[in-house]
């Protein structure tokens, strides 16, 4: 590849990353606040948080949070809900919307700066207003203030300190954040890989240790172990069902037996496992920050869980999504593939699908994007790249610096100052 003859991929990243127009920046914002609003008026609004808040105010009433069977966090979270069981309803109607799209925009912003994006760039500023209004999950999340919105803002903050080497704070970063909810254990695998072993500590002894101290809170805490994970391990139930995106969970709606869907479900996460940690082998090209290394290697094992996870659901995918939008910046990216867009157009909002496929089959959809982001991801990750190579041998290429809002890309070997 010639630097005086730039690719249309080179070009599009260019013109992402300059300055986004202040029409733009408030279209975005907008955007966020009519869904957030929207969400606030609607009969159903916080219907998953409510679970915790529920348990929050069984704790308070001095009742066993695990009697109801809904909850399904660890004693840690029952500590974590207390402040909000505290506010108002007629306060928290408008409050968790906003929360929930704060900590997905805290999500994106830490994307962003692990990857150098201006954040006043057309991919900063359109991008987060595109993901909104074109996600359906984004929407699902809000309005159901669902505290998968934590996982999605927990793992590109850890991302982002783990490349800054900062891997105790990236621990306590993910730690709390299973405190919170249970999503983000397989990630511990990512410190495994890497052998930052303080920091994988962290990450496990902060939820151990607030959820000993929430155990001592609340009367009979082994219900967690005698009701509450036999009811997780078996998918829950019937109310569950319809929107379990797994595809231990899809595959027997469409005819196939239930232990071939477990055998196929668990090869394929297997199989993610595998590359995520071939992918991490692999280092990025000479002079790239190994940003997307983090990145793909963390997301791969993310998606290799959400395959035999029961339930799956829809908008778990946003731990994953933002950060690999985002990492289209850099050569080599999946974002640059075709495919990447093909299996997200599932989830895309506006397209006139089937009634067959919508309500109680949605799901049906939502294993064909996991899958389909976890198949594209393991098949990239388990390749050699080769454009790569051509880049790093030519020369000749002036060193360049660039303002917080250059109109030009940064390049994919600098490492700009937070």
């Amino acid at each position: 590849m010639r630097w005086d003859r730039p690719s249309t991929a080179g070009r599009v990243t260019a013109w992402l990353l300059g300055p986004a127009p202040r029409p733009w920046r408030w279209v975005s914002a907008g955007i966020l606040l009519v869904i957030a609003v929207s969400a606030s008026l609607q009969t159903k609004w916080g219907s998953d948080n409510a679970f915790v808040v529920k348990a929050a105010d069984a704790l308070l009433a001095g009742v066993s949070p695990y009697e109801d069977k809904r909850f399904l966090y660890l004693p840690s979270a029952v500590i974590m809900a207390v402040p909000e069981a505290m506010v108002p309803q007629a306060v928290l109607r408008w409050l968790l919307p906003v929360g929930m799209t704060g900590l997905l925009g805290a999500g994106w912003w830490a994307s962003l700066r692990l990857f150098s994006v201006p954040l006043c760039s057309r991919m900063a500023v359109g991008g987060f207003g595109l993901l909104a209004l074109a996600y359906k999950p984004y929407v699902n999340l809000v309005m159901l203030g669902n505290w998968t919105a934590i996982s999605a803002a927990a793992l590109p903050v850890a991302l982002l300190l783990a490349h800054r080497r900062s891997w105790g704070a990236a621990g306590l970063v993910v730690g709390l954040a299973i405190a919170c909810k249970p999503m983000l254990v397989p990630l511990g695998l990512l410190f495994v890989l890497a052998r930052q072993w303080r920091g994988l500590a962290v990450a496990v002894l902060v939820p151990v240790g607030m959820s000993l101290l929430g155990a001592l809170l609340m009367p009979s805490p082994t219900l967690f172990f005698t009701k509450t994970l036999p009811f997780l391990f078996k998918g829950q139930d019937a109310y569950a069902l319809p929107w379990d995106a797994s595809p231990i969970a899809v595959l027997p709606r469409l005819g196939v037996p239930e232990p071939v869907a477990v055998v196929l479900a668990g090869a394929g996460a297997l199989g993610g496992l595998w590359a995520a940690w071939a992918r991490w082998r692999r280092p990025d090209a000479e002079g790239d920050g190994g940003e997307l290394r983090l990145v793909e290697t963390a997301c791969m094992v993310m998606l290799a869980a959400f395959l035999v996870s029961r339930p799956s659901f829809d908008h778990y995918l946003l731990v994953v999504v933002p950060v690999l939008l985002v990492s289209g910046v850099r050569a080599g990216s999946m974002p640059r593939s075709p495919w990447f867009w093909a299996a997200l157009l599932p989830q895309t909002a506006g397209v006139p699908w089937p009634s067959e496929l919508a309500a109680k089959r949605r799901a049906f959809k939502d294993m064909a994007t996991l899958c389909g982001l976890a198949g594209l991801l393991a098949r990239r990750a388990l390749r050699r790249r080769r454009g790569t190579l051509e880049l790093v041998r030519t020369t000749g290429s002036p060193p360049r610096t660039e303002p917080e809002c250059a109109a030009t890309p940064v390049s994919t070997g600098s490492r700009t100052a937070f």
